[in-house]
């Protein structure tokens, strides 16, 4: 037993030795490493309106977010009911001026800005307390109000100057539109239909089109179309309201869509049937054609889809509703481009049997 225990004694400092190499090694060894995450793939180009305003300096983008830059559909909102009227006023057979299409999309992009700009105004203290408009820049405190009036100063000198390329009946006509996009943001104190008043502001283009091209309004024309438009602004907006609806409870303010509630939809297409005959009217007061009425008929369908889908307890439905507007929007400006294309097609086949005399 003490021989055993002797050998074993003598064994343990060269068991300890062989061990040395492996543990110096692993000492020398490089500490491990987890392999790193691959890099993100590069965010897609992209030229959407978002996109742009978040590319822009830092100093320039809370301006840009006042006059909505970044959310285009309402400018499209303002902006298709003056092609439509252009487009209406285009003779026939020819294809709506391009030139005056262009100052129209330039003061749309003001105007909306600027109708923007006065309505962050008057609701700052309003927007602070709604989760929807809260981030707004005058509501988060990005821009003071001194400096919201100077923005608001330029985009309306801008504005004027467009206003100013055009005749002088359109220009008076143009001015006159001032006091509604000053007024209609104080409309959801007072009444329950600010959406209507909002109608008569955005569709101002409505009449200003046509006298930009004709010297004057056609009002057996312009009046149809321009009720049409603020049908059809009724109809949109208060699925828009319909978002806010719990906030403007709370803080008192009204819309249509606190005022219609659980009947919206019946009023909707009352609306949305107001603006088809309207459209109609129009359409036979300039002698248009069978595109123009399919276009009518694609509008109805159209709007028929948004109000039996409609979920006016979801914003994000009415969110994506009201977006879907500006395809009715188009879709209409199509239709009376082709329609007065076919004019003269029609005129084409009026004037062939005359020759043949």
């Amino acid at each position: 037993m003490a021989a055993l225990l002797a050998r074993l004694c003598r064994g343990a400092p060269g068991l300890r030795a062989s061990r040395l190499p492996a543990a110096a090694a692993a000492a020398a060894a490089p500490p491990f490493r987890r392999p790193s995450a691959p890099p993100a793939p590069p965010r897609p180009l992209s030229f959407s309106a978002a996109e742009l305003v978040r590319a822009a300096p830092a100093p320039l983008r809370p301006y840009l977010r006042l006059m909505r830059l970044h959310q285009p559909a309402g400018t499209w909102l303002l902006y298709l009911p003056c092609t439509w009227s252009i487009a209406l006023a285009a003779e026939p057979g020819c294809l709506p001026d391009w030139h005056t299409l262009s100052l129209f999309g330039i003061g749309a992009v003001l105007m909306r800005g600027a109708g923007c700009t006065i309505n962050d105004m008057w609701d700052r203290d309003y927007d602070k307390k709604v989760v929807r408009t809260a981030s707004r820049p005058l509501a988060a405190g990005e821009i003071s109000t001194f400096q919201s009036f100077v923005f608001l100063g330029g985009q309306l000198s801008l504005a004027l100057c467009v206003l100013l390329c055009l005749n002088y009946y359109s220009i008076i006509l143009g001015a006159a539109s001032l006091s509604l996009v000053i007024t209609y943001p104080l409309m959801k104190r007072i009444t329950y239909w600010p959406q209507l008043v909002l109608g008569l502001t955005f569709n101002w283009g409505a009449l200003l089109g046509w006298s930009a091209i004709r010297g004057s309004c056609e009002w057996s024309v312009c009046l149809p179309l321009y009720f049409a438009g603020v049908m059809w602004t009724l109809v949109y907006d208060t699925i828009y309201a319909h978002q806010d609806k719990r906030d403007d409870i709370i803080i008192g303010v009204k819309s249509t869509a606190l005022h219609f509630k659980e009947d919206t939809k019946q009023w909707l297409s009352a609306f949305s049937l107001a603006m088809l005959l309207s459209l109609c009217m129009a359409g036979m007061n300039c002698n248009q054609t069978f595109p123009y009425y399919s276009a009518v008929a694609a509008v109805g369908a159209h709007l028929a889809h948004q109000i039996y889908t409609l979920d006016i307890d979801k914003p994000e439905d009415c969110w994506k509703k009201f977006a879907s507007n500006r395809t009715v929007g188009v879709l209409l400006f199509t239709g009376i481009v082709l329609g007065n294309l076919w004019k003269r097609k029609d005129s084409k086949n009026v004037e062939e049997p005359l020759e043949n005399k």
